[in-house]
């Protein structure tokens, strides 16, 4: 069986298939029109930053709008 690092590592991967698919997803819902895409980029965006595990860079405190 899976100890306990090779599970979490195992639930992880995971994890972010499922927000790529959830990113893939978004992306094939985009129209090309600015305005009507703007919430799904931020969506895509939020997710994005979530995969690599980035925050934005002056923010001393959590992000409001994308949970970090």
């Amino acid at each position: 069986m899976f100890d306990q690092k090779q599970t979490k590592n195992y639930s992880t991967m995971l994890v972010e298939l499922t927000v790529q698919d959830q990113i893939e997803a978004l992306k094939a819902q985009l129209t090309g029109d600015l305005f009507s895409d703007m919430d799904i980029k931020d969506q895509i965006h939020n997710l994005e930053m979530q995969v690599n595990g980035v925050k934005p860079m002056d923010s001393h405190f959590d992000c409001v709008g994308c949970g970090s």
